[in-house]
């Protein structure tokens, strides 16, 4: 099945599925996309990482139909499996019947630890980084807010504090809003935006970078804090439950919504070497909360607690 073009993969999914789960008895079946396509015996799982569909940022007609494809997808599985507390809380606030458990996304950190000084060299010629710089990672669309960083980081040149900002991210129909938003803000210099990266690639800005910012107004779960973490940086997150939730209320946050605060978050990390190694230490601890066989466990645990009634 195609992995971009949401009517492809709708299209191709039920072509796929409808025929292969009717060919198969299976006792427990998981989806992680919408809409359900729900088995004819035996439990049908759904994954939901977020619902942004039924918030604002899509027309009305589109609303619409998502709202009532999310409904109709909470009804038909036997489990909702969702990858936040907070994101649990949005579920059952739109559909409080939903039957659902909460597993992390997974991470492994391990990965960070294998790569070399000589890798990090190559990428910092390569993609020509900067010494110093504020980095964030997401894909280029609105929630991830990168138009108020992009103002947040000309507030601080204009105080006296100039600091290159990477956005690494490939376009999801907003990068030409934020060339503009750079443009502006007489900022082409200053920030770039890098897509079509490694993993490598990305690994190594993250070892590079001074500082990780998060700016979303909106997420389900957050993997670049993880990816942070593990690289040993400082961040900064916009006040969003979930990445309170994640950091335990640990990091710095500022308002989403609030350039003013946004930069002075940025400036106090980055002019504190206490906060950064309070900030790196944390991270380094919490990140392994999130192995991938801890929550392998957990998932075990789940499936098997919903086999059991079928084989009664």
């Amino acid at each position: 099945m195609p992995s971009e073009g949401r009517t492809k993969k709708v299209i191709s999914g039920f072509k796929f599925w409808g025929e292969a789960l009717f060919r198969q008895e299976f006792d427990i079946y998981e989806q992680f996309n919408l809409p359900l396509v729900k088995i004819p015996s035996g439990q049908t799982l759904l994954t939901i990482h977020d619902i942004r569909g039924v918030h604002s940022g899509m027309n009305n007609l589109k609303r619409v139909l998502f709202k009532a494809v999310v409904e109709r997808s909470l009804r038909a599985a036997g489990h909702v499996v969702t990858v936040s507390q907070s994101m649990k809380r949005e579920i059952l606030e739109f559909f409080p019947e939903t039957p659902i458990s909460v597993i992390y996304n997974g991470f492994d950190a391990a990965a960070y630890s294998h790569i070399s000084a000589a890798d990090i060299l190559a990428v910092r010629t390569r993609l020509s980084l900067p010494a110093e710089f504020v980095l964030s990672v997401g894909h280029i669309e609105s929630r991830k807010n990168y138009p108020r960083l992009v103002q947040a980081v000309a507030l601080l040149r204009d105080r006296g504090v100039s600091i290159p900002l990477i956005i690494i991210g490939n376009d999801s129909g907003e990068r030409r809003a934020i060339e503009r938003s750079i443009k502006a803000a007489s900022l082409s210099g200053q920030v770039r935006i890098l897509s079509g990266l490694t993993d490598l690639e990305v690994g190594c800005a993250y070892k590079l970078c001074s500082l990780f910012a998060f700016p979303s107004a909106y997420e389900g779960f957050g993997i670049p804090i993880l990816e942070a973490m593990a690289a040993g940086r400082p961040m900064v997150l916009s006040d969003i439950p979930v990445f309170r939730e994640i950091t335990q209320d640990r990091s710095v946050y500022f308002p989403y919504d609030d350039v003013g605060l946004m930069a002075e978050a940025i400036e106090t990390v980055l002019c504190s070497i206490h906060e950064q190694e309070r900030l790196v230490e944390y991270g380094k601890e919490r990140v392994q909360a999130f192995s991938f066989k801890s929550l392998a466990e957990q998932m075990e645990g789940l499936y098997r607690s919903l086999a059991s009634p079928l084989n009664q």
